[in-house]
């Protein structure tokens, strides 16, 4: 185990400046790290995508507490959206656990090598959000439905759910700023009730390596979370003085690489 931490320890600084620099969600990079992880540990393959997006989750607690925090003391936090969104999140994160808990690692594995391909188109056209030409209201039936949505998908995929709810709050005239400071608060009960849900469906599984606690891992959780949350503003203070959407058209090709690695057995 304490390998296993030394080297999530390593990636987490990696994670945690890619997260800075770009304001990635976590799970985006740890998921497909996790995998080649869990893999290299000789874990069952069945559980393999289980446990990454599961650990994923378990770190985005720790991360989105801190940027809630950051964001509220901009005041770009619009709670009332967070409450609203948040009533369908936690309803579609445990069912998006429980059909990821029922879904084939292979079949986990393409839907998530698909979302890493979506991102990375995004990331190289630099495309953006589109906005909506005249303002439209966010009822509390859009809103519930879409955290439905987004919480079931964001529980499928281990990820914190800003590259859906920022476009969604984008198109109805959201200001960017706190489109972005709501996706962040509405990560936490994403990452909350999905990591419950994946420790609750994965406790009485055979086969789990010592230090699981369910489907999470807590020796990859612990070395991420230590790393990631001190590097992270380091990056963030690069994002002010580097080329960012340069690098993240080069990022998108590490994406890429990324993506395919994960979708070649299915090519091969």
């Amino acid at each position: 185990m304490l390998d296993v931490m030394l080297i999530c320890l390593a990636f987490g600084c990696f994670s945690g400046i890619l997260a800075g620099l770009f304001g990635l969600g976590g799970g985006l990079v740890l998921v497909p790290f996790f995998v080649l992880l869990f893999e290299q540990q000789g874990i069952a393959n069945e559980l393999i995508m289980l446990m990454a997006v599961a650990t994923s989750l378990a770190t985005i607690i720790i991360t989105s507490i801190a940027t809630v925090f950051a964001h509220q003391r901009l005041g770009a936090v619009i709670w009332s959206y967070v409450w609203q969104l948040s009533g369908g999140i936690v309803f579609g994160v445990v069912a998006g656990a429980y059909a990821a808990d029922y879904l084939l690692s292979v079949n986990l594995r393409f839907i998530f090598a698909l979302y890493m391909l979506y991102v990375a188109v995004q990331m190289a056209m630099q495309l953006r959000p589109k906005v909506a030409v005249q303002k439209k209201s966010l009822a509390r039936p859009i809103l519930n439905i879409a955290g439905l949505s987004i919480g079931f998908i964001s529980a499928v995929l281990g990820i914190g759910g800003g590259t859906l709810t920022v476009p969604l709050l984008a198109k109805y005239r959201v200001p960017m700023r706190n489109a972005v400071a709501v996706s962040s608060a509405c990560g936490l009960p994403i990452a909350l009730a999905g990591s419950i849900s994946y420790a609750l469906l994965g406790w009485q599984k055979v086969g789990l390596p010592e230090g699981s606690f369910g489907y999470v891992y807590l020796p990859a959780f612990s070395g991420v979370v230590l790393s990631s949350m001190l590097i992270a503003p380091i990056g963030a203070k690069w994002a002010n003085s580097l080329p960012t959407q340069k690098l993240k058209q080069y990022f998108s090709i590490l994406l890429f690489i990324v993506a395919g690695k994960l979708l070649w057995p299915f090519i091969n």
